[in-house]
Formats: structure tokens, sequence, C-alpha cells
């Protein structure tokens, strides 16, 4: 006889979705796959699967945000302490590439010469033919950007390159090719853990809250959180040339308990503190953007759109605003300039050891959570000093495009119709951001040799081989297939619940056959044969 429950009882017990979702959750699986439609073109066969959905956010998805943590964790580790010199050395054009680029410079000649002939209709199939010819480069494995068939019409603002008189100079050396570190007493090889800091906006509490919010500088914190990564670029190309070799490095960005971003970095080579230091006080980002200290419009009071002068003008007198270049005509010294704290901690590391395997978790702690995740609010005061910065960021512009210029009666670059006064979907103006817009990962081009793309792909790659070697054949997979996205309401599609015990289906039995491919490839017990680590 079933026992009688009333409804609070009920209400408690868990939900078919919710069952669903843990036990993807405890199988590794993503607990919100995207459907997708595979076609497979040899049978016609239609089926919908479950594709991953790849956040890196655990509170969107736990599973997809840790794989991506291992992934990171695996790419920090292969290119802390390398040994050997990655080789980037260029393959030889191949002669296809080299008859499509001769190609490609006649016709970029009959566009310059239909243009100056006046032929619009002319031009405009060449440019077409031009994008099929690009488009073949690429696919024959042309990179890099290719020259555009416009002329500029202008040439490029130049600004002044003299350091500034307050900012400290650095030794210039010329840079090697070199990015692996030196040897020390014939066979010590350290790296080095590096954090920076962003300077000081006023006095803070322990909890990180100002002493004083009314003297806090929540201006120079927003525009210091927009350009941390410019900032970051400036630091790196010093160093480089400071120490004169390729530094490479691996590295993160977290914010602080008063929620100011700092740089978590994985140096490959030994750098003296004393360097670093010099290094650090030396670096400067200077803005070169316009004066955007005072908002000139603001509530009912904001540009609009003029459609005979297509672009926006003042909303009383209907006097156009100064757009994009011609503000930047009239700047005479930098709106911004961002600087690094006294802070700068730095170690050596040596690779191998139990120090480096912590540094690397460390270095890799907080890459499933949102920068405003990282540090939550305890205490009201805290919650208050979160509210007033997100405050600025919100009237701080993050861009030449971004559509808060009209708040300070500048034109963005850009502009149009859609364009809204005061509004921008730029990340850097979201609370879960805080002002970095960037990446949270920061990985020089020659770490490791490889991209993130490269890594997951060596992962399987060793799965496979590992079934292979001891016979385990995954089950025959069309190689053919077109994948599209459904639309939504599609009749096929089947619900989230069925998505996902279908994904924990496919990933148990993966599982057993690894497990099965381990225990075959470690041999009959005592043998001393066992399989490398994927």
């Amino acid at each position: 006889m079933t026992e009688y429950l009333n409804r609070s009882e009920r209400m408690k017990q868990p939900a078919a979705l919710d069952v669903a979702r843990a036990v993807a959750e405890e199988h590794g699986v993503c607990v919100r796959p995207l459907a997708k439609e595979r076609i497979d073109l040899d049978t016609g066969r239609v089926d919908i699967v479950p594709v991953p959905c790849g956040s890196t956010v655990a509170s969107v998805c736990p599973t997809c945000a840790e794989k991506n943590r291992r992934l990171r964790m695996a790419q920090c580790r292969e290119g802390w302490h390398l040994t050997d010199e990655p080789d980037f050395t260029p393959n030889a054009p191949s002669n296809d590439q080299r008859e499509l680029t001769e190609y490609r410079a006649d016709l970029v000649k009959a566009f310059r010469l239909a243009l100056d002939e006046g032929d619009e209709v002319g031009a405009e199939e060449v440019r077409e033919e031009v994008a099929e010819v690009d488009a073949e480069l690429r696919q024959l494995g042309v990179r890099g950007s290719l020259p555009s068939l416009e002329v500029p019409l202008k040439a490029a603002r130049k600004r002044s390159t003299r350091r500034r008189q307050d900012a400290p100079n650095l030794p210039r050396r010329p840079v090697s090719k070199r990015t692996v570190g030196k040897v020390f007493g014939g066979k010590y090889q350290p790296s080095t853990f590096l954090t920076l800091t962003l300077d000081s906006y006023g006095k803070v509490r322990s909890d990180g809250t100002p002493v004083d919010p009314s003297r806090y500088d929540y201006r120079r914190a927003a525009r210091d959180a927009v350009h941390f990564a410019a900032l970051l670029d400036r630091f790196v190309q010093n160093l480089r040339r400071c120490v004169g070799w390729e530094v490479q490095y691996f590295s993160a960005v977290e914010p602080q308990r008063r929620l100011a971003p700092h740089w978590h970095a994985a140096v490959r080579g030994s750098i003296s503190r004393a360097e670093l230091r010099a290094v650090a006080e030396a670096t400067y980002h200077q803005v070169w953007w316009p004066a955007h200290d005072e908002i000139k419009y603001s509530g009912d009071n904001l540009p609009v759109w003029d459609v005979r002068a297509k672009g926006f003008v003042d909303p009383h007198t209907r006097r156009a605003l100064p757009i994009w270049e011609e503000a930047l005509d009239e700047v005479e010294r930098p709106a911004h300039v961002a600087r690094f704290g006294v802070q700068v901690h730095s170690k050596g590391i040596l690779g191998g050891t139990q120090e480096a395997g912590r540094h690397i978790g460390y270095l890799t702690k907080y890459l499933t959570k949102s920068i405003n995740e990282c540090f939550e609010a305890q205490t009201a005061r805290q919650d208050d000093h979160a509210e007033r910065l997100c405050a600025e960021l919100a009237v701080t512009p993050c861009s030449p495009q971004c559509g808060l210029w009209l708040l300070y009666g500048v034109q963005p670059r850009g502009a149009r119709l859609s364009t809204v006064p005061g509004k921008c979907k730029g990340k850097a103006h979201k609370r879960t951001t805080l002002g970095v817009a960037g990446r949270r990962v920061l990985v020089s081009r020659k770490w490791s040799g490889k991209s993130l793309a490269d890594h997951k792909h060596d992962r399987k790659a060793f799965v496979r081989q590992l079934l292979a070697n001891v016979g385990i054949k995954p089950d025959d997979q069309p190689q053919r297939l077109v994948w599209n996205n459904v639309q939504p309401g599609d009749p096929n599609v089947p619900p989230r619940a069925h998505l996902l015990l279908s994904a924990v289906a496919e990933r148990r039995r993966w599982k057993a056959e690894y497990t099965a491919a381990l225990l075959a490839s470690a041999g009959p017990p005592g043998s001393s044969a066992t399989p490398q680590a994927a």
C-alpha cells in the first residue's frame, strides 16, 4: 500500500529533470546540452543529438566549466617549464599559393583601374572575385591579413613616443628569439610565478571596502579596469625589451577584494625581482581619447539622430556633434594614464615539483567563476562598494564605438540610427565583469606551440590510441556529416531530460570502454606496463 503524502511532502520530492541533471553532473555530462541536427550524407539518416554547451562558468554548467579548467591546467603545465624551443619556422609558400597571390595582384590592379575610369559595376565584380580568391588562399593555409583593396584616405594619426617625464627609463636590449629560460648550476632551469596589481585609489579596510568612500577614486578605478588588458600588453612588451628575450606567459585575470583586477602569470624562465619591479614601475598606458570627465547630456536631454545630417545633433540647437575623428584631432593630452601599483610579487618555481602543481592549481582556481563571483559581497558595505564601482563603469566609455560617448557630446565611431545614446552592449559595463571585458585567460603565442583546441585534440587522440592498442574499436560512426541548428519549436527535438539521459548513456559506454582499455594496457598483475597519463 502506497504511503499517503501531503502537498508539502510531495513538493519536497525531486523533480525528474533535477534528477536527470544530477545524474548528468555525476557522470561529467553537460547539464544544459544544445540540440543539434546531424545528417548522415551516406545513409540520409537524420538524428537530433546533444552537444555540450561549452560554458566556462560553473553556475551555468559545472561539468563544461570543470573540463575547460582541467584543459587550461594541462596547457599551463605543458608550456611552463619547456626545455626545448618550440619550432615556429613557417613552411615555404607552395606553387598554388604563389600563383593565386599573383592572380590577386592582377585583380587589385584591375580594381584600381576600374575605379579611376568610374566603372563601379566592373569594380564590384572584381571585388567579388578577390573575395573568392582570398577564401581559396585561406583554404590553402595562408594566414595573416591580406592587403585591403581600399587605399587609406588619410594617414594614420601619430602620437609622440617620447616617454613621460614621471616614468623611469628602462634598459633596452635587442630581443633574441629565445623563449626558454637559462640553466643555472648545470641542472636547474627555474621559471617564475608573477602577480601584478593596479595602483591605489584610496585607503581600504581588510574587507576591501574604502575607509572613506567619498575620497575613493572610483572614476580612475573604472578606467583602469577598462584599459587593464592594454596595460598588460605594454608590460609584456617592456619586459621583453628589458630582459632581451621573448618572454612567454600563461596568465589569468582575477579581482582583488577591493574589486580591482590583478594579474597572476606563470612566466617561462627566471627573471629577477629587481627587473620585474623596475618594468612594472616604468610601465604605463596612455589613452588618447577625447576628454570624458564631464557628462553633457543625460535624462531626457539626449542627442537625437538627424536624417539630413546623417548623424547625431544637439536636441536644442540641432548642431551636429563632432564625429570621432574630429574629436581626436582636438586631443592634446591623454584622457587617462593607467599604471601598476607598487605591489609586485614574484617567486622562482622548478618544474616537476609539488610547488609547481600547487601554483598551477592556484592560477586556474577561479576560472570556473565569473569575475563578480570570485568575491561575493558579505556585508552591506561591500555591496555598496560594488554598486558604486558599477555605477561608474556604466558611464565609462569602453571603446571608440561605445554609445556612451554621446553623453559627452561626441559621436562614436560608426554611429548610426540604431545607436542609443548612453547605452552600450559591451561586456565592460556588465556587473559580471567589473570592467574586465577581455578574456580571463591570457596566453602568449609561443607558450606551448599549441592552441587550446590542439590540447583538446591531443587528449582525444590519446584516448583513441589507447582503445586501439587493446583492440577496442568504437562503434561505426558516419564519416560524412552535416550539422545544422534546430529551429525553436521544432517538434523533432526531444525534451531536455531525454537529451541528458541520452548523453549519460553514451558517456557510460565510453567510460566502460576506457576502463577496459586501461586494465588491458596495464597487463597482468605485477606487470610494469602502465599507460601514459591522459
